[in-house]
């Protein structure tokens, strides 16, 4: 893949400003622009390290998307894929992360400007960004906040796009998995005219299209079930992921006795009626058929994606240019998952009560004399069919501005224009609670019958309407000059300064149906069934500005010290829908607080022999909190995994509202504290040290340890940690009017506080050889991460080692993720095999309290549900690609990735990834053996 130790110097550098430097006197010397540094550099290695994918790397990986691509890195942990918007929280995102520290450490540029990011914060969606056009990736997998702003503390991808064509390129290229879902279509095209030098000018266009199918978790035998045999040890047991949102309804009766002694049954009164369970993907557990939802899913949703990207540079004289480039794309995301799931209460007084619930009391064991208090219907409306979303991201992005030099200073000033706007629209499942309601009432659906024979009841009351919209956008001026400043023995001391100034802005405005009944909206009655309710819209904006400086000094003819700093300033958040814990308006006004921070770099290069390189550096970061975490309002925030009831005391009024082990809800919001309770800017340091020796010409070896701290991290807690402790979190488990149950439920509030500390260490590795042989020309690559620290330390847990285990937080990093390619190259073709590897981790943990795995007896019948810890294996595939040069016009590329067809490995996990049960989408292959052919014609 890519040689893990490229051209960087010390940190530094404003957002694609990169500036020439004074060539020598002798003869002109070509410097080259690099991530991470406002000095044009000659050096061949730099003070950092720098993963470099050319673009015939690009190629050879297969990928058809930026976000492909970047899921094939080694040092790329944490990020969200495209399968979690299958109800995994992604909703249309997929982003990057360096080293598992977070996608809100990684900074992705864009020709070394920012993109809009896809949320209030930095995290940019690499959906909007088209393979087509890009050139070639840079990844500094070092901080580098010192230049380019306190959010790129884990490092940044900055991806630079193609420039000075002349040639009209054409790209065809289309993908089968050996399921008969999931083929994927791309096709591009694009066209330059004039050469900057010769022509003073160059104009290029760039157009794609790519689509790619869903795939089906009943289409595979890894995931076409929640209940999944397995053995642990040499016992036999099984996983039993199932929900007790089904169909035909299950039923909860919650009651008094006489003495006062509160109870609480749960049923399926079909299968009281007829004595079995009656529908598919259903299995009995006691006295309740309960859903096998993981068999309606997707494993991967459908995408869609049309790009245009145009650049223009041009000669203003012979030492100065104009360049502008414009970027656009529309992207949607088809995310389908199980049918809608949805507690409803039954009103006591009703016929359905009558018909469906009182006749089965006694036999539930409710005694005669109790007084029920309220009976809940958990309901899988299968009939409605699968809940589907479709988000689509619309980004438009705009940059123009000059470079050139001027007595002595080497100059860039640029202005940036990105924006994107997504929106969340039904696309199937979801129905308007009012509608469904009448149906019941009127007696037309009968919710504790078979499904297959209400599509037709049901359909009028299926939405199709826009969820939500959600708009993003930055504004950002840019300056920077570099230039030589005095002489030292070794050489020139080069200095670079620049600032920027940069107003960013973001808003959500849910539909009436996502806000249900509220404050704003009294007279509004109706609510989504099989969806969320509670949102509350967010308009908020922020400004802030840096500067910095970046010095570099040849201290030796074969050492260079750079060192760099730069300040950052970020003003109060303007909110312009300001409400309170009770929803209520309150207009608009600053929030949180202001926030500003030095920060500094040392970084070091030094060549004590020919054949070896020495690097290593240090600096400071700090990143300031997103405009979500200050403003967004306390609102719904879905409903939780399967905990115990944390109200023990019968006394406590939130008591009747447990349900035993169930899914209890959630609310999320920000923290707009001032003074004591504000929210403060997380602090880091970082720093590195490695080498690259090259023994002899066709041998390189190349290592690089690193290091990044980060305090006062900004982090909810994990409602493990809340459900499990209510005695320390008992203000955060509150009662909660939800608007779709229409009664009182106990939910638990989650909102970010400066919680924690974390830790994260490891070594990042690029070997190459090459040689010739009778048979061609030889490379192997091999790169990959060992991870030594990823740590975090939070309140009521204490310090929680996460490497190779499933965490509190639903999230694995990997101890090591390596990636090994050799290749063959003959006067015609191109042979490559690549192995990718990622190791073994500690599964998802069972206690008796949460337990989802049955013992399998000795007559094949299931035993109780019981505690169990086991490792998921590790996960090793191959890809073979070859690619045919046929003239210098025509080539054509074919490919099989997953060689072997291997499938994920088993994991028990019921959270991080979405609705899919056995393996985990995120960091497994869903679709198996996958051939793809790619054909590429200029002329």
């Amino acid at each position: 893949m890519s040689r893990s130790v490229r051209l960087i110097c010390a940190s530094g550098l404003a957002l694609g400003m990169h500036a020439a430097v004074a060539q020598t006197a002798d003869a002109p010397i070509q410097r080259v622009e690099i991530t991470g540094s406002s000095i044009k550099r000659i050096t061949a290695e730099g003070a950092l390290p720098v993963q470099t994918l050319s673009k015939a790397q690009i190629e050879q990986s297969g990928a058809t998307s930026v976000a492909d691509l970047i899921a094939t890195l080694p040092s790329m942990q944490g990020f969200t894929t495209s399968s979690m918007s299958v109800n995994g929280g992604g909703g249309g995102l997929q982003s990057a992360s360096i080293h598992s520290i977070g996608e809100g450490y990684t900074l992705v540029l864009l020709n070394g400007r920012r993109l809009a990011p896809a949320t209030s914060g930095s995290t940019v969606n690499l959906a909007s960004i088209p393979l087509a056009a890009v050139e070639k990736v840079e990844i500094l997998t070092d901080g580098a906040n010192t230049l380019y702003g306190s959010d790129a503390i884990a490092g940044v991808v900055n991806f630079i796009l193609k420039k000075n064509q002349t040639d009209a390129i054409v790209d065809v290229s289309y993908s089968q998995p050996g399921s008969r879902h999931g083929q994927t279509t791309t096709a591009s095209i694009s066209k330059g005219w004039g050469e900057l030098e010769k022509d003073g000018y160059n104009i290029l266009v760039s157009a794609a299209h790519d689509e790619t199918q869903a795939t089906w978790a009943k289409d595979s035998d890894f995931s076409k079930s929640g209940v999944v045999p397995f053995y642990k040890d040499g016992k036999a047991y099984s996983l039993y992921q199932l929900s007790s949102n089904s169909i035909p309804g299950t039923a909860t009766v919650k009651y008094t006795e006489a003495d006062g002694t509160p109870g609480s049954k749960a049923f399926s009164p079909n299968l009281f009626a007829t004595g079995a369970c009656n529908g598919p993907n259903l299995f009995r557990v006691g006295n309740r058929c309960l859903y096998d939802y993981s068999a309606t899913v997707q494993n991967t949703p459908s995408l869609k994606r049309d790009s245009v990207f145009a650049s223009f540079n041009a000669k203003i004289n012979e030492n100065a240019n104009f360049f502008a480039e414009a970027l656009g794309s529309s992207f949607s995301n088809t995310a389908q998952y199980a049918p809608p799931a949805q507690p409803l209460g039954v009103p006591l007084n009703s016929a359905l009560y009558a018909k469906s619930i009182a006749p089965y009391l006694s036999r539930l064991g409710v005694p005669a004399d109790a007084t029920v208090d309220s009976t809940t219907m958990n309901l899988r409306l299968a009939d409605a069919g699968g809940r589907a979303d479709r988000y689509k991201t619309v980004a438009k992005h705009l940059a123009f501005g000059v470079d050139g030099t001027f007595k002595g200073f080497d100059y860039r000033a640029a202005f940036t224009h990105s924006e994107n706007k997504q929106t969340d629209t039904a696309a199937g499942g979801y129905m308007s609670l009012n509608a469904f309601d009448a149906l019941v009432t009127s007696g037309k659906f009968d919710p504790f019958a078979p499904p297959g024979t209400s599509q037709a009841v049901l359909a009028p009351a299926v939405l199709s309407n826009e969820f939500s919209v959600t708009k993003s956008s930055i504004d950002q001026l840019q300056a920077s000059a570099t230039t030589e400043v005095f002489k030292m023995p070794a050489g020139v001391a080069q200095l670079a300064v620049g600032a920027d100034f940069t107003r960013q802005k973001y808003s959500e405005a849910p539909d009436a149906y996502s806000q249900g009944t509220n404050k704003q909206q009294p007279d509004f009655t109706d609510a989504i069934v099989g969806g969320g309710a509670g949102a509350l819209p967010i308009d908020a904006s922020r400004k802030n500005w840096g500067t910095y400086g970046e010095l570099l000094l040849p201290v030796l003819k074969s050492m260079d010290l750079t060192a760099s700093t730069r300040y950052d300033s970020f003003g109060a958040v303007t909110n312009n829908k300001n409400f309170d814990a009770d929803g209520n308006l309150i207009g608009s006004g600053k929030q949180g607080e202001t926030a500003s921070k030095a920060t500094y770099k040392l970084a070091l290069r030094w060549n004590p022999v020919d054949s070896l390189l020495i690097r290593g550096s240090y600096g400071t970061g700090f990143k300031a909190p997103t405009l979500t975490n200050i403003v967004k309002p306390l609102v719904n925030g879905g409903s939780s995994q399967f905990h115990n009831c944390p109200i023990t005391a019968p006394s406590d009024p939130r008591f009747k509202l447990c349900n035993g082990k169930a899914e209890y809800g959630l609310l999320t919001g920000g923290n707009a504290a001032v003074g004591a309770g504000a929210l403060k800017p997380e602090e880091s340091k970082q720093a590195t040290l490695g080498f690259r020796l090259e023994p002899i010409p066709s041998l390189s070896f190349g290592f690089d340890l690193w290091d990044v701290k980060l305090k006062n991290q900004i982090q909810t807690l994990s409602e493990d940690l809340v459900f499990g402790n209510p005695a320390v979190y008992d203000s955060l488990l509150r009662t909660y009017f939800d608007p779709i149950q229409k009664q009182n439920v106990l939910v638990a509030a989650l909102t970010p506080f400066n919680l924690s500390t974390a830790h994260y260490q490891g070594i990042d590795w690029d070997h190459t050889y090459k040689t010739n042989t009778s048979l061609g020309k030889v490379n192997v690559q091999w790169t990959g991460t060992f991870m030594t620290k990823a740590e975090q330390d939070n309140p009521g847990t204490g310090l929680e080692k996460n490497i190779g285990r499933f965490n509190s937080y639903a999230d694995v990093t990997f101890r090591v993720i390596s990636k090994l390619t050799a290749s063959l190259r003959t006067e015609m073709f191109t042979h490559s095999l690549t192995a990718n590897y990622h190791s073994g981790y500690a599964d998802q943990e069972y206690t008796e309290d949460n337990s989802v795995v049955r013992e399998v007896l000795a007559d094949g019948t299931l035993g109780d549900y019981v505690p169990l810890t086991r490792r998921v294996s590790s996960y090793t595939t191959f890809d073979w690609q070859t690619k045919a040069q046929f003239s210098k016009q025509f080539t054509l590329t074919a490919g099989i990735k997953n060689l072997a067809n291997i499938d994920p490995p088993f994991t028990m996990r019921n959270a991080g990834g979405g609705n899919q049960s056995g393996f985990d989408p995120r960091y497994t292959d869903a679709l198996g053996r996958t051939f793809y052919l790619t054909g590429n014609y200029k002329f």
